[in-house]
C-alpha cells in the first residue's frame, strides 16, 4: 500500500542537506559495509542513536557483553573475577573463556539487566588489578525497535 508521497505504508521520506565530501565519504563507507543504499544505512544510524538513548538513562533493561583481557598469572585474579560474577549471577547469562597465549586470557560475559547496574558490574570487573583491558558493550533487547 502506498501513501501520497509514493512511500510504502509506514515509511516517511525526508530530505537531508549535507556537504558533498561528507556524502561522498559516507557513500564509500556504506558501500564497503555492504549496504544496498543510503536509506538502509541511515535507518541503522537512527536505530543506533535510539538504542544509545534507551540505555543512557540507566533504568532500561538491556543486554550486552563485558569483555576482559587479563594475565591469568595474576595472584588470585581468576578467582576474584569469578567471585564478582557469582555475586551478580542474576545478571550474567553466559561466559566464554579463551586462552589467548601462555599468559593472557579473554573472558566474555553475556549480561542482561538494567543499564546502570550492568555499568557498575562492568566497572567492578574492569577495575580489578591485573585486568589489562575491558569494555562494556550494551545493546537493546530489541523490544520497541522496528
Amino acid at each position: 500500500m502506498r501513501d501520497g508521497c509514493g512511500c510504502s505504508a509506514g515509511l516517511v521520506r525526508f530530505g537531508v542537506a549535507v556537504n558533498g565530501k561528507v556524502l561522498s565519504d559516507f557513500d564509500r563507507a556504506i558501500q564497503e559495509q555492504g549496504y544496498a543504499n543510503r536509506s538502509e544505512a541511515i535507518r541503522d544510524l537512527i536505530r543506533a542513536h535510539l538504542v544509545e538513548r534507551e540505555w543512557d538513562g540507566g533504568d532500561q533493561e538491556v543486554v550486552g557483553t563485558i569483555t576482559l583481557v587479563y594475565d591469568h598469572h595474576g595472584r588470585g585474579l581468576g578467582e576474584h573475577l569469578t567471585d564478582i560474577q557469582h555475586d551478580h549471577q542474576a545478571l550474567v547469562i553466559s561466559t566464554l573463556h579463551v586462552h589467548l597465549d601462555h599468559d593472557n586470557c579473554l573472558e566474555v560475559l553475556v549480561v542482561r539487566g538494567r543499564s546502570a547496574v550492568l555499568r557498575r558490574l562492568a566497572d567492578s570487573l574492569i577495575s580489578v588489578k591485573g585486568v589489562k583491558h575491558g569494555r562494556l558493550t550494551i545493546t537493546s533487547t530489541g523490544r520497541g525497535l522496528r
